[in-house]
């Protein structure tokens, strides 16, 4: 198949859909049903993690759940997500040994005193202060794994801090949150009441799963967080429903202790019976807290929405009664032929830009509110195989979006079965590691992350990754070479060391967003955020952006710089930070390697690790967020829990031979490295 056959496939998002509503009210009407595994191929790439978890997979028998030689992962003929799918249990497992002839898990199983399972290492601290929970080798991840993170701070007091994640602890996921009142230092759970919200037609609507989460705070003090609710239908349990939707809830002068409750629909599609679908995905929050603004609190979420004629546009909706009521849905991607000069063959309602996702949205000092977003109209041809950046603002607090510019031109991650092995991940990329190991296979793409200097607000600046970037071109042997078969990217040099590796760009606006640096600059010749010696032949992954209060920009990434990390698949985190956008400072933020994640495992290693990670500053502090995979898994030792044999506790070791591990949110405060 060609390039541009390719390119339109990727962009065919046509399914049965229907829009969801703002409110509570009833959709007009129905469509086909929508199972994960109907999906075409390209959907399946570009879906967001979490919503592709609420998605109904293949039907999977308890004979198949428990076989250790069943179809496991995310695996092109059993079409299921790594959620819904069994994991592919470990090879081997080995006693933990403990005091007195006992067992331990450490200190993420083994509480200590009253904190719980709280853990650090060095400066880095568990968030999550949950107990690992033992669960079925072919379950791992569904009932303990974090990710997805994010962060705030207090404006008024940098010493509060509240934080989010994908959490799998009651047995599916779910948003659950964390606060701390010492910067950090100590965390607290925080249970967000998402068992169920006013429903249509009945009293209430349960939800069964939850995810894609964000926080912020308002300058009166109140926190808020947004949460992506779903049910999964019938192909995983006898309940049928399939409705799904974004609520948005409000911990009121507590700091995150607790949250209202029911919450707030920014937008649902009730579905009770099954019988229709939507796809209304990767919601994310930006809150005004600027007390001079003139939309000072008011709260903005932004998501794509899949509609039924293919098209995949980018809305906004906002609230100015802090959560209580969401404004109607507005078109943020929007219109400009000249980015979006292919539209292949699709309808066009809201605009040329008919195919988006991955949106940021953003707030400025003076109340301008900018939407970043990936968009994949651009026209190719040959080998060439990139997307493109765009950015929208509005001045009216919402209400209306300009035309949307171009930030850069950037190249997604590679194919991860060409490069991985077969069956390693189908439909995804993936962060490859170089030379033979082929264990770093979990999903992963890159996105646009945006900031605005509280110093100049003309100043905007957008980071995202890109497999093409000054360090990793033709020039050192990374060549794009069209897409797989699957409509995912494909480059000559994936696995030779020193040639491709994923960077962190970062495009600078002095117009207040009307043109970006990297909107006449080739992204081969961009400015790198990543600039030590060692990051030049090495990947970087997932980043988020801020600025400190005195106008340093900090950006957090994964890093495979460190140790042997670019070739094992393991990975740390780092910090870089800058004065002047040009120069960037950077420092280790883990204090060891974390090793390639396991849970929600497929025959080559973890599939999910979540899909972005998050950053926020407190005053010129730097939170970085991320997951970590340093704690071990634990398994019920086989043979044991039987009549005679008590049970006893087990690490594993999984068929790729990484011990297996635990998906953990940690955080850490420091200082912003500069240059």
């Amino acid at each position: 198949m060609s390039s541009r056959s390719l390119r339109a496939l990727r962009a065919a998002l046509v399914i049965g859909v229907i829009a969801a509503i703002a409110g509570a009210a009833s959709p007009a009407g129905q469509a086909g049903h929508i199972s994960y595994s109907s999906l075409n191929k390209i959907q399946k790439r570009l879906i967001s993690g979490s919503l592709a978890m609420s998605m109904v997979g293949a039907p999977t028998t308890a004979a198949a759940q428990s076989s250790q030689s069943a179809e496991c992962g995310n695996d092109e003929s059993s079409g299921e997500e790594p959620d819904e799918a069994p994991s592919c249990p470990p090879d081997g497992y080995s006693p933990t040994p403990g005091p007195a002839g006992g067992t331990t898990g450490g200190e993420n199983y083994s509480p200590s005193g009253n904190n719980g399972c709280a853990e650090r290492r060095g400066n880095n601290v568990k968030v999550n202060q949950e107990c690992l929970t033992i669960s079925d080798p072919d379950l791992q991840g569904r009932g303990q794994a974090q990710n997805e993170e994010s962060i705030a701070a207090d404006p008024n007091d940098p010493q509060h801090v509240v934080a989010s994640q994908n959490d799998y602890r009651r047995g599916d996921g779910n948003c659950e949150a964390a606060y701390s009142l010492d910067g950090g230092g100590q965390w607290n759970d925080s249970t967000v009441p998402t068992s169920f919200t006013r429903g249509f037609g009945k009293p209430r609507e349960y939800w069964q799963a939850g995810g894609d989460t964000s926080v912020g705070w308002d300058t009166r003090g109140n926190a808020y967080i947004s949460c992506q609710l779903f049910n999964r239908g019938g192909g995983t349990s006898p309940n049928s429903d399939f409705s799904s939707g974004f609520v948005v809830m409000r911990s009121t002068q507590n700091n995150g202790a607790s949250w209202n409750f029911p919450g707030r629909y920014t937008r649902v599609f009730f579905d009770p019976s099954g019988t229709g679908g939507v796809l209304e995905d990767k919601q994310l929050m930006a809150i005004d807290d600027n007390p001079s603004s003139p939309f000072r609190d008011r709260i903005y979420i932004t998501w794509t929405e899949f509609g039924s004629d293919g098209t995949a546009y980018i809305y906004e909706t906002h609230s100015d009664d802090y959560g209580e009521h969401f404004s109607a849905p507005v078109v943020v991607s929007g219109n400009n032929p000249v980015l979006c000069d292919q539209t292949y063959g699709l309808p066009t309602p809201n605009g040329n830009c008919n195919e988006n996702q991955d949106s940021d949205p953003f707030v400025g000092p003076d109340g301008n509110l900018y939407v970043a977003f990936n968009n994949y109209n651009t026209a190719v041809a040959g080998d060439e195989n990139k997307n493109r950046v765009l950015l929208a603002k509005s001045t009216d607090g919402g209400n209306t979006f300009s035309a949307p510019v171009l930030v850069s031109d950037y190249y997604d991650l590679p194919n991860c079965d060409t490069y991985q092995g077969a069956g390693a991940d189908p439909f995804r990329a993936c962060v490859p590691e170089k030379g033979a190991s082929q264990v770093s296979v979990f999903r992963a793409t890159n996105y646009p992350s945006g900031a605005v200097n509280p110093k100049n607000p003309d100043q905007v600046v957008v980071t995202f990754g890109s497999y093409i970037n000054q360090h990793s071109n033709e020039s050192n042997g990374c060549v794009p070479a069209g897409f797989a078969g699957d409509g995912i990217n494909i480059y000559t040099g994936v696995k030779t060391p020193g040639a491709c590796n994923n960077d962190i760009v970062l495009s600078v606006s002095n117009d207040g967003g009307a043109t970006f640096s990297g909107g006449s600059t080739n992204v081969r010749d961009e400015t790198t955020v990543n600039q030590d010696p060692g990051q030049a032949t090495t990947d970087q992954w997932w980043e988020w952006a801020a600025f400190t209060k005195d106008g340093n920009l900090a950006v957090d990434y994964y890093d495979r710089q460190y140790g042997s990390d670019e070739t094992t698949g393991a990975s740390d985190f780092t910090l870089s930070g800058s004065k002047d956008l040009v120069k960037f400072g950077s420092k280790r933020v883990t204090t060891s390697s974390m090793p390639p994640p396991t849970q929600f495992g497929g025959p080559h290693g973890g599939q999910f690790y979540g899909d972005y990670i998050w950053l926020d500053t407190a005053g010129n502090d730097a939170l970085p967020i991320w997951s970590d995979t340093r704690d071990p898994d634990l398994f019920l030792c086989p043979g044991t829990g039987t009549p005679g044999n008590p049970p006893g506790l087990c690490t594993a070791t999984e068929n790729t031979g990484v011990m297996a591990n635990d998906e953990n949110t940690y955080m850490a405060r420091m200082g912003v490295p500069t240059k």
